[in-house]
């Protein structure tokens, strides 16, 4: 069994003693709640290293991408709107359902007051007083212009950057690996910040965190068969059930490893066999498992309205609209590693509303109990991307092979073509 599967079942059993302590012996679970904000401390040392590495490295290989032609081109646009669009759905269902609202749960996580900013101070505050400031301050706008700077600036040495690059890699690689290794205190952070949520609410924050993960998933259903169903559609004239029944091995795969880097090599394969050219294939399914994750761009938005409904500090407009253009580039790679999604979640709050961040304890809680729903709906976006992504004449054979019963893939066409598989342990 994966080491995953050992954290993800200690997740769980955590959530539920917190649950059952929170309900049994309240006066003392509430003591419990500084156990979760001390583990969203340690998510929070992470976010600049976290955001500086993906953004770097993740410029760096659109730039990449960006040199083959037509197909990369056309392959980023598809990400960036259907991105886009994923956010504004998750932010648009988050102001009709209003998860988390009346929950009050200020007095077990709420520990920092927000100042308000004027405009100037805003931007002028995104400029670092000195280049390696923002890594030390935290400051997540600053630690996004910097990462900026430097990527555009290893684009204009050419050759000359690569070995930059590479250490930078390698740097990303170590960041990852810190950040795994505190994931692993996320059962007890996880028992901390349900105990003392549930010992503060009772029943009321249990129902209104099942009422996020129902309203989660079915905003996932929604957006795979409405969004793109109807593009794939479109497109190929193809049904989206008719492509996931198609890929129904696959999708069993993914739920029950909560990972859609499972199926990588078996969606290469069957899409190639149903006439999506190799190029359009080893341009798009890399990219699109660090830049095209939908699952993950829902999860993220509707995640942060719960937890300013739910410390009885809602969001603005305004302030929707600034998280989430910050998510658009920060979800870009936010998937790449386990735990990646709960930090830029915090990094989003911390850079528009600092006094959410220590909310995100109590979505740590439930955080594995959606992954099979972000897995789900990151593998499906990226299938509908490699259909959309092919020229004409591949799309037309591609819906001739996915309306064709007897469109099977042979077993000895399940070996993963060459490609460079993207480093992807999980869709956390």
């Amino acid at each position: 069994m994966d080491r995953n599967h050992y954290l993800y079942l200690a997740v769980i059993v955590a959530v539920v003693a917190g649950a059952v302590f929170g309900l049994t012996v309240p006066d003392l679970a509430k003591r419990l709640a500084p156990i979760g904000t001390g583990f969203i401390a340690l998510i929070r040392m992470m976010i600049a290293p976290v955001i500086f590495c993906t953004i770097v490295i993740g410029v760096g290989s659109i730039a990449k991408a960006a040199t083959v032609g037509k197909i990369g081109g056309l392959a980023l646009g598809y990400f960036l709107v259907m991105s886009t669009l994923a956010l504004g759905i998750g932010v648009l269902v988050g102001n009709i359902i209003h998860p988390g609202e009346g929950l009050d749960i200020a007095g077990a996580t709420y520990t920092a007051t927000a100042k308000p900013v004027s405009t100037q101070d805003f931007v002028l505050g995104i400029v670092p007083t000195s280049l390696l400031s923002p890594l030390a301050s935290g400051n997540v706008l600053q630690v996004l212009l910097v990462a900026l700077l430097t990527s555009f600036a290893l684009q204009s040495l050419g050759e000359r950057g690569a070995p930059l690059l590479a250490g930078l890699k390698n740097l990303q690689a170590l960041v990852f690996r810190i950040l795994s290794m505190i994931l692993w205190l996320a059962p007890i952070g996880a028992f901390g910040a349900i105990a003392g949520v549930v010992g503060s609410t009772g029943w009321a924050a249990i129902v209104s965190l099942a009422t996020l993960m129902v309203a989660f998933y079915t905003t996932c259903a929604v957006f795979i068969v409405v969004v793109l169903g109807l593009l794939l559609k479109l497109v190929t004239g193809v049904s989206i059930f008719r492509l996931m029944g198609y890929l129904g091995r696959e999708y069993l795969l993914i739920v029950g490893m909560s990972s859609s880097e499972a199926a990588l090599p078996r969606l290469i394969a069957k899409m190639e066999h149903v006439g999506v050219s190799k190029p359009v294939v080893g341009i798009t399914v890399p990219a699109g498992y660090s830049f095209n994750l939908d699952g993950t761009a829902i999860y993220l938005t509707m995640a942060s309205l719960f937890i300013a409904n739910g410390l009885g500090t809602p969001m603005s407009i305004p302030e929707q609209f600034g998280l989430l253009a910050f998510m658009i580039i920060a979800s870009k790679g936010a998937a790449g590693v386990t735990g990646a999604g709960i930090a830029t979640l915090a990094a989003g709050l911390q850079t528009y509303r600092p006094d959410l961040v220590n909310g995100v304890g109590i979505i740590v809680g439930i955080d594995r109990f959606m992954s099979e729903a972000r897995a789900v709906t990151n593998f499906t976006g990226n299938a509908v991307a490699l259909c959309s992504s092919a020229p004409g004449h591949d799309r037309w054979t591609i819906s001739a092979s996915l309306r064709c019963s007897r469109a099977a893939c042979p077993s000895t066409r399940l070996v993963s073509p060459v490609v460079k598989k993207p480093s992807r342990p999980s869709d956390r």
